[in-house]
């Protein structure tokens, strides 16, 4: 069994040779093993599971996709509401899965403590795969990485300072989180289900059968009336799998197909929208539009390199996003090796590996093209494709480099059922703008629907580590 295999076995992660390859080196420089054969055949649990440490990705950050959490209140307040008077008092269980270092269950602590639910009605359980990030958990221990949101008056409530911009958080806080250690795939509830979870950012980095087991099990440790949170790029699959996408933009949270009562229990009522949001998701409206085209329409696009958000300003997504997305920082662009001339637009079997080697950054759009994009959007969002297709196509007659036209005519296609049109849109997307994360997801989409698992898996690799430099360089916040 080769170390991919191995590694894949145990976490269910689909691991690449060279990380694999790099963990292994790793570790044998540490345990002083010369020979790669000997040591691999040695592995103890206790070795495995250092090396398992080596390839996970646990970072986050505190109050991330803060929208989420308000959601989750919401819900928590609407199902303790609804309770009749006398009847026995069960807590609102919640799920956190993976946990990274604990940063997300111990956010939802937060919000709902401020949010004046009482501390007996609640219960969080945390789990992850990695040891090493349940004891960072436990800890609670947290940088000033961990502090990105805008708004840091929650330090000031739960955290105490301990030195070197290094926080504590309150006892209060952490005794309301248990944490475990664990894989997602083997989890078990004790027979009871879980009235919320978020699972966020894992499944992009699993194949496509285990993307189907893991949503599986998800499925099955989730009430039938309860909320799950995702994600942005997950939501696709989960749709693909039984779920549906809930109204609420930049929160990307999910409920059963069958669970049609759970929208009462939020502050929306079931058959209507709040202003700017697409209706909700009803089994007719699923019948004729394809549940990928959904989830995107009601998801804002992650923050770009800010040259490439001009280049496809102002709108970063299939429909218009809210202000304070609007306003979220770039990440630098990385440099690019200047590009060799040839025409607009790549063809549709090139190579975006090569075109990103090869290509610079594209130039901003002209203002007319902006605007046009910025329609073609709107157009889109409205369910007018036709006009949203003639908008970008009048983009690109002025600014034949502009990559989210490219993005918007795939996802058109998309919704019409060609497939292929819409894989060549995003590729010549991404040969445009080698880092446009949703292109690259929903290539990923097409490659698994397609059969192509490697394919799907090297666009998946390739798209989160796009999202992880991005979280990476978009600076923490300054000191309140």
């Amino acid at each position: 069994m080769s170390a991919q295999a191995m590694l894949r076995r145990v976490t269910g992660l689909t691991v690449s040779k060279a990380a694999a390859d790099r963990a292994i080196r790793e570790r044998m420089e540490l345990t002083g093993e010369v020979n790669r054969e000997r040591y691999l055949a040695a592995l103890t649990q206790e070795e495995l599971t250092e090396l398992v440490e080596l390839v996970v990705v646990p970072e986050s950050w505190l109050f991330r996709d803060a929208q989420a959490f308000q959601v989750a209140v919401e819900f928590v307040q609407g199902r303790l509401a609804r309770r009749p008077a006398g009847t026995p008092a069960r807590p609102v269980r919640i799920l956190s899965v993976p946990c990274a270092g604990g940063e997300e269950p111990y956010s939802l602590a937060m919000a709902l403590c401020d949010a004046d639910v009482p501390r007996g009605a609640f219960s969080i359980d945390a789990c992850d795969l990695s040891p090493g990030c349940v004891a960072r958990a436990r800890r609670g221990v947290y940088g000033r990485n961990a502090f990105r949101a805008q708004d840091l008056a929650f330090r000031e409530r739960y955290f105490t300072s301990v030195g070197n911009d290094d926080y504590l958080i309150s006892e209060a806080i952490r005794a309301q989180v248990r944490f475990s250690q664990g894989n997602l795939l083997e989890l078990d509830a004790g027979g009871r289900r879980y009235d919320i979870i978020f699972c966020r950012n894992l499944l992009i980095y699993f194949d496509k059968p285990t993307t189907k087991a893991a949503i599986e099990r998800l499925s099955a440790l989730l009430a039938d009336d309860g909320i799950l949170f995702a994600g942005y790029a997950e939501v696709p699959s989960f749709a693909h799998h039984g779920f549906t996408p809930l109204p609420h933009r930049q929160a990307f949270g999910l409920r059963k197909d069958a669970a049609s009562a759970v929208l009462s229990m939020l502050s929306v009522p079931a058959n209507a929208a709040p202003a700017g949001m697409p209706p909700p998701f009803t089994a007719e409206r699923r019948k004729s539009v394809r549940p990928q085209v959904l989830a995107l329409a009601a998801a804002p696009a992650m923050p770009r390199p800010e040259a490439a958000r001009r280049a496809s300003a102002p709108a970063t997504a299939f429909s218009a996003t809210s202000a304070a997305m609007a306003a979220a920082p770039a990440a630098p662009a990385a440099p690019i090796a200047a590009r060799a001339a040839r025409p607009s637009g790549a063809p549709s079997g090139a190579s975006p590996v090569s075109g990103a080697a090869a290509r610079a950054p594209a130039a901003p759009a002209p203002p007319c093209a902006a605007e046009l994009l910025l329609q073609a959007r709107k157009l889109a969002d409205r369910g007018e494709t036709g006009d949203a297709e003639a908008a970008c196509r009048a983009v690109l007659a002025a600014a034949p480099e502009t990559a989210g036209a490219y993005f918007i005519l795939g996802m058109l296609s998309e919704h019409a059922g060609q497939s292929a049109q819409a894989e060549e849109h995003w590729r010549r997307c991404i040969y445009l703008q080698p880092d446009h994360y949703e292109a690259l997801c929903h290539l990923a989409l097409l490659a698994e629907q397609s059969g192509n698992s490697s394919g799907a898996a090297t666009l998946k690799a390739r798209a989160a580590r796009i999202y992880q430099r991005q979280q990476k360089n978009s600076p923490a916040r300054a000191e309140p």
